[in-house]
């Protein structure tokens, strides 16, 4: 038994990504009886949930700390008594990552309260972030936009990023968000986009800027670099055809692209990246209407 908590505003995304698998639908929380699949439209999933009979808020709290020490509450419902019985469980720091500090490592359940008498709780999540929301202290004076964020909750996310001297080529890069934080891992940036970048990006070390449209440049006049970088305002097929290229050129390692919807949300685009094979697509707390593909050097 699976439960699936969708991105704030977009369940019918994560509805329509599991099909026939779904069971009930309890605000963002969709239940399913049917083993866990790899889906894009979730925040978290919980694995082999539980429902947990409780007669009080201390029984409650007492039985959630018999199955394990860590839980993050999701609350939809009856938030006083929810918030009542998180406060007698351990304290789960939530204090905002200072990038590039890694993701937590402690095992984190989630539960909620389906009513005030019933619990419904998973002891194992694909999150260790608290209903999947990732955040960072953030920079308020590098960055020429906060785009920044989403790459970093991927490096996160995945627990790899670039080391310094590593070639990245950006795509899409302007106003410079993405190089910024590259640049400031010490990798050795190519940014591509006809807008120019922010000219604070163009000046630091290890920043080259070229100034064209990044479905127009071709593999061969780049050359090998370890990591492509792409969030690019586009649609899907358009961005599958750019990736595929860059594939089939054999002149990179790792990927990392943003995956963007205009409109209703095309899922069967989306399948499209997700059958490219060793690699994942997800939905970051940092994105709005749109996905993250990845796919990684082994």
């Amino acid at each position: 038994m699976t439960a699936y908590l969708a991105p704030e505003g977009y369940v019918a995304e994560l509805v329509e990504e599991l099909g026939s698998d779904v069971d009930t639908v309890s605000d963002r929380l969709v239940l399913t009886q049917a083993p866990p699949r790899a889906v894009a439209w979730a925040a978290n999933v919980w694995f082999d949930h539980v429902r947990i009979e409780i007669e009080s808020i201390k029984d409650g709290a007492r039985k959630l700390r018999a199955i394990q020490r860590n839980w993050a509450v999701y609350s939809h419902q009856l938030h006083r008594r929810a918030a009542l019985i998180q406060s007698e469980l351990p304290k789960v720091s939530a204090k905002p990552l200072r990038f590039p500090d890694p993701a937590p490592t402690a095992p984190l359940g989630s539960w909620t309260l389906l009513d005030d008498k019933t619990i419904l709780a998973a002891a194992r999540c694909s999150s260790v972030f608290p209903n999947g929301e990732a955040n960072f202290v953030e920079d308020h004076s590098g960055p020429p936009s906060r785009a920044y964020l989403k790459l970093w909750e991927a490096l996160t996310v995945i627990g790899r990023r670039p080391a310094a001297g590593e070639r990245c080529l950006d795509l899409g890069a302007s106003p410079g968000g993405w190089t910024w934080a590259l640049a400031g891992l010490g990798a050795r940036v190519i940014a591509v986009d006809k807008a120019p970048l922010d000219p604070a990006i163009v000046r630091l070390p290890g920043v080259e800027q070229r100034q064209s449209s990044a479905f127009a440049l071709e593999p061969k006049d780049v050359g090998h670099v370890d990591w492509l970088f792409a969030d690019i305002a586009c649609y899907p097929k358009r961005l599958h055809r750019l990736v595929s290229t860059w594939l089939e050129s054999g002149l990179v390692r790792n990927f990392v692209c943003t995956v963007k919807f205009e409109g209703k949300t095309d899922i069967e685009a989306g399948r499209t990246f997700q059958a490219i094979p060793g690699s994942r697509l997800m939905h970051l707390h940092h994105n709005k209407h749109e996905l993250t593909w990845i796919k990684l050097a082994s």
